[in-house]
């Protein structure tokens, strides 16, 4: 059986991290996605139809990684499908594969994170810094 995950269902996680977890494929570096068929996957993220839906994929997350709201994106964004797509789901023009409720807006690296299962991959929330946190000896 299939688990059909969603964005409605993502965005009620509130972490960063959780999120990931939630998205994490576990795959490794070198697994076949779409193989020697890479030109159907090229030929959906350049047509009209896609670029329409990924811009407003990216202005219903905020432009931020993940949808979190303090993750906001300034490097190369990529639009992942929740649930994995594949050679026959463009071919057959599956719904999921425009489905917004199957995207969400990621950093590249967050991208390669999900897709990988590596944890490792993702930028490190900023510390917050504390008054003496440098110098333990003033507390």
């Amino acid at each position: 059986m299939t688990i059909i995950k969603t964005y409605s269902e993502l965005i009620t996680i509130p972490t960063f991290i959780d999120r990931f977890n939630y998205l994490n494929l576990l795959g490794k570096v070198g697994d076949t996605t779409f193989g020697g068929h890479r030109h159907l996957n090229q030929m959906l993220y350049t047509s009209d139809r896609w670029l329409s839906l990924r811009n407003k994929i990216i202005i219903r997350d905020n432009g931020c990684d993940l949808g979190i709201l303090d993750r906001e994106l300034m490097s190369r964004i990529t639009i992942h499908h929740i649930n994995p797509i594949s050679i026959e789901d463009i071919l057959s023009n599956h719904p999921k594969v425009f489905n917004p409720e199957n995207l969400i807006t990621t950093a590249d690296i967050t991208h390669k994170a999900i897709h990988y299962g590596n944890e490792n991959l993702l930028i490190k929330e900023p510390t917050i810094r504390r008054e003496y946190d440098t110098c333990p000896w003033k507390h």
